[in-house]
């Protein structure tokens, strides 16, 4: 994997885990999981603009 993409996907993690310290386990999936779509959806727009 490229450097490029795993800086963010571990500071997104660090920044989900953080932001999610009082919420409960199905909030914390949910914000898990549009993180990495949020990611997903980056990394496609960049990959097709180039």
């Amino acid at each position: 994997m490229q450097l490029e993409i795993i800086v963010p996907v571990i500071m997104s993690c660090a920044l989900a885990w953080w932001v999610s310290r009082g919420m409960s386990w199905t909030t914390r999936l949910a914000v898990a999981a549009v993180t990495l779509a949020v990611i997903v959806l980056v990394v496609l727009f960049e990959r097709s603009g180039s």
